[in-house]
């Protein structure tokens, strides 16, 4: 059974929530000082969080130290004195709520935003994160390896035509059989130079036509 801290200091309508989400584990609290404590004593799954408080304290004041404390918990805001624009700064930026809920609650609404949070957010909206990132930096050291073993193979084969020849390599053939830029070819044949694997006198970089230095 989840638990879900409540923090709301109407007596009325957290009867409201005893009944309406009595398949969850309710704590409450009457303010946000009360709020901080329950939540060290013990971490809840999700939070929903009125606005006005008691003693005058505002609900969103409190939102950057729980997240702070909980950054995986689900955080359900309830109000019906926040405005378009206030609501909209609570559901964005690091500290985020994840959704808002108008006064007079709509239970069955709240119902449903709580199961999906449960599901949906906290911990395994963290998990999904980290696959994606995961999945991405997969993608990219893929790609990266895919394409220096591309340039390797390439870069062999042109060794093995160039030599033994005592001629200048013709760039333009070279880039028409491997489907390659020019540029490309040229590269190539420089890192090859560097790597000591043919003589630089086979293509020296002062002896670039001007249509191979103007596609650089």
């Amino acid at each position: 059974m989840a638990q879900i801290l409540i923090i709301e200091d109407d007596d009325l309508q957290y009867e409201i929530y005893e009944e309406a989400l009595s398949a969850y584990q309710l704590v409450r609290a009457k303010s946000g000082r009360e709020a901080l404590a329950a939540i060290v004593k013990s971490p809840p799954r999700l939070i929903v969080l009125d606005h006005i408080l008691a003693k005058g304290e505002l609900g969103l004041d409190y939102l950057p130290e729980f997240k702070e404390l909980l950054p995986h918990v689900p955080i359900i805001i309830v109000s019906g004195a926040l405005e378009v624009q206030q609501q909209f700064n609570a559901l964005q930026g690091p500290r985020r709520a994840h959704y808002c809920v108008n006064k007079p609650v709509d239970v069955e609404e709240l119902k449903a935003k709580i199961e999906t949070a449960l599901k949906e957010c906290g911990e395994t909206e963290i998990v999904r994160s980290f696959e994606a990132l995961e999945r991405s930096r997969r993608i990219d050291v893929e790609d990266l390896l895919s394409r220096s073993t591309d340039r390797l193979a390439r870069q062999n084969e042109i060794w093995k035509r160039v030599k033994d020849s005592k001629e200048r390599p013709n760039v333009s053939a070279l880039a028409r059989h491997f489907k390659v830029a020019r540029r490309t070819i040229i590269r190539d044949l420089q890192e090859l130079i560097r790597r000591g694997q043919i003589d630089p006198d086979v293509f020296p970089k002062w002896e670039e036509t001007d249509s191979d230095a103007d596609e650089k």
